[in-house]
């Protein structure tokens, strides 16, 4: 994975190019599935419906509009992803997936 880290608004994030010679996107797309049902997340909102299942809340005072946040009420933890779901990549998955141990896992597309 190439790319470089953004800081903005309080919000690190790494920018991937995809275009670097010799990257192949289709062997090195992943996929988040969600493990009590073995389904793929596929759409924000099927994620949104999840993660409020597991307690996290929507945040709306990060002042970003490029990014939806949730936020859990029993921790610090802070989730940010890009509004745009095509931007949702494996750096966003396995933030989830460190923040809610044993609900998630990040696999190969294929």
């Amino acid at each position: 994975m190439s790319g470089v880290w953004v800081f903005k608004n309080g919000v690190i994030r790494l920018v991937e190019n995809p275009n670097q010679s010799g990257f192949d996107t289709q062997s090195r797309r992943k996929v988040m599935v969600y493990l009590p049902t073995g389904e793929v997340v596929s759409s924000y909102s099927t994620l949104e419906q999840i993660l409020q299942s597991l307690g996290w809340e929507r945040y709306f005072g990060g002042g970003d509009t490029d990014l939806l946040q949730f936020h859990k009420r029993s921790s610090i933890d802070l989730i940010s992803l890009p509004r745009d779901f095509t931007k949702f990549n494996s750096v966003y998955m396995y933030d989830i997936v460190v923040k809610n141990p044993n609900y998630f896992h990040v696999r190969d597309s294929h």
